[in-house]
């Protein structure tokens, strides 16, 4: 399986710490973010990752030198930042052909259990599975609304008057039939440009496991203190 690790934003809240490092290369725990996502990812049966990157881009190549990854990691450059969906789309050609995919936002610390998640999609009939967690912040995420059967027949980004508190946890699982939802424009997002597209045709998953956005500096000190207690596949 294959999986798009989304890393190219610029980390503007977590400056002057992104100034010179990608906030993907933050450490946490002595460790750069992005390799608790290589062990999380190996850890799940994903035998391949594509990593765009931006920012300080010649910083991530490095690393990967450094320190090779436990799973194959191909970069994928972006001179101009083409949205999270937009990523997906350039490089489709690298998973038409794949049964399913994972798509997910390196900004996260997490141990979710992945494979629960791709499970679940291979058991719906959705073109999308969207990984989601219950937030004290609905007015801050994208938030959905889900049937009895667990589709999502309501998403909203950032709602003003958020109608629950299941919120998109930036983790999805693909199927092929996605490549042709994602606009030609640029940048396209999955929030705002997407997941409205698909309602009726994605499900929500609530994942078990531990997550946070690590995006602010509030955020980035909590990390700090909780990745001890994660619990990574062997």
């Amino acid at each position: 399986m294959k999986a798009f690790l989304l890393a190219a934003g610029l980390g503007t809240r977590l400056r002057p710490l992104t100034d010179h490092t990608p906030k993907c290369l933050l450490p946490i725990g002595g460790r750069p973010l992005l390799s608790y996502w290589f062990q999380l990812l190996k850890g799940h049966g994903v035998t391949e990752v594509l990593v765009n990157v931006h920012h300080r881009a010649a910083d991530v190549e490095g690393y990967l030198e450094a320190e090779p990854p436990p799973v194959p990691v191909r970069l994928f450059h972006e001179p101009t930042l083409l949205g999270s969906a937009g990523t997906v789309k350039a490089n489709a050609a690298w998973v038409a052909a794949e049964r399913d995919f994972l798509v997910a936002y390196a900004d996260n610390l997490t141990d979710v259990d992945l494979t629960s998640l791709v499970d679940a999609h291979r058991r719906g009939p959705f073109d999308l599975t969207v990984g989601l967690f219950r937030t004290d912040r609905p007015s801050e995420c994208g938030i959905a609304t889900l049937d009895e059967r667990g589709a999502i027949v309501d998403f909203c980004e950032k709602p003003a008057d958020p109608p629950s508190n299941l919120a998109n946890a930036g983790i999805y699982v693909a199927s092929p039939a996605l490549l042709d939802v994602i606009p030609d424009t640029r940048p396209a997002d999955f929030g705002f440009d997407v997941l409205p597209r698909l309602i009726g045709r994605m499900q929500g998953v609530p994942l078990d496991g531990f997550l946070l956005d690590v995006g602010t500096h509030e955020r980035y000190e909590r990390a700090q203190q909780a990745v001890g207690r994660l619990v990574f596949p062997a």
